[in-house]
């Protein structure tokens, strides 16, 4: 068995990405690995990128696509050039994400005509809710394929909680209107008049997608002379970076509309931060969730994260219980095909 998580990149810089999906697939081949599966990570750039790597490479029984974007005539052309793969494309959006990408729900479409009339392929998605959503609306199958975050034995919660000082809050991840940015930027101003904290809000910057740019500047105009509150726009960085400035904050905003499982929550968690947010990132604490529309719940539940000292250990206790269920999830598949 040899497992390979392909995902585009355009730096092509094998296990180096800027790009959420190189992460999400660093992450999962990790912890594959570490339980005896064997599991290789391959940035590409086109599917001959991919097609040239399993002739030059062979002994490949499976292929997860990370998200739909290989055309699908070209999909089903290496499908057919290596019957003994089972390849699959596992989508990495929930369905409300699906109205960004038009092109990604076609997409979809045709991997479902793909797998009906192909033994060797599968659409799939790392939500169950997405999976279950296309089981129930066109009666087909959809493998269940959530990510894993690779946690090891460096993992520390054991974080001092905020006393005092400058209050550090990020609200990271692409800048799309389903991130619900807005709302977290007027959660922060509201915990720093509350509190009457000095505050820097950092907000992800550097990859404005479908608004982005008129999201930075709403937010900019919210706090504006206030002599209380910092606006940092963070530039995109690479992974072990995003990691280090995570580590840095004391709260983290992620009230997103959408999601299938939200990679930044889980950064917060190895590093002892705790997030507020939405309930659609299902997974995490329960008393971590407040409405992703009520700007007021979302300061109320940050305030007492800020002050919980079980918050960071309830956070890394339901990621464990996530990766938990994720790699049964995983061996389920393939040990079914």
């Amino acid at each position: 068995m040899k497992i390979v998580l392909a995902y585009k990149n355009f730096a092509a810089n094998k296990n180096i990405s800027h790009i959420g999906l190189g992460v999400a697939a660093l992450n999962t081949a990790k912890v594959l690995i570490r339980a005896g599966i064997p599991a290789q990570v391959w940035p590409i750039v086109n599917s001959a990128g991919l097609v040239t790597q399993l002739r030059a490479q062979p002994g490949v029984t499976h292929v997860v696509i990370s998200a739909p974007w290989i055309p699908s005539p070209e999909l089903q052309s290496m499908i057919n050039e290596f019957p003994g793969i089972q390849f699959a494309v596992n989508c990495h959006s929930n369905v409300g994400f699906l109205q960004a990408d038009s092109n990604g729900v076609r997409l979809v479409r045709e991997a479902m005509e793909i797998e009906r009339a192909t033994p060797n392929f599968h659409l799939a998605g790392n939500s169950r809710k997405f999976s279950n959503w296309v089981q129930r609306a066109y009666t087909l199958p959809c493998a269940y394929l959530p990510n894993i975050y690779y946690l090891d034995k460096h993992t520390n919660t054991n974080r001092p909680q905020f006393n005092g000082g400058t209050l550090r809050i990020g609200a990271f991840g692409a800048t799309r209107p389903l991130k619900n940015f807005m709302s977290a930027c007027g959660a922060a101003l509201d915990i720093a008049q509350q509190l009457k904290a000095d505050t820097e809000v950092w907000l992800s910057a550097g990859r404005t997608e479908g608004g982005g740019d008129t999201i930075l500047r709403a937010a900019r105009e919210m706090v504006k002379g206030l002599p209380n509150i910092k606006l940092i726009e963070n530039g995109w960085q690479s992974w072990a970076q995003f990691r280090n400035t995570v580590a840095h904050m004391h709260l983290l905003l992620q009230p997103s509309y959408s999601e299938s499982f939200n990679m930044v929550t889980a950064d917060g968690i190895a590093s002892g931060v705790p997030s507020v947010v939405s309930d659609a990132i299902d997974w995490a604490p329960e008393n971590w969730m407040a409405r992703t529309d009520d700007v007021l719940e979302i300061g109320r539940v940050g305030r007492y994260l800020l002050t919980d000292s079980q918050a960071a250990s309830d956070g890394l206790e339901a990621l464990e219980k996530h990766n938990r269920n994720a790699l049964e999830a995983w061996k389920e598949y393939i040990g079914a095909l």
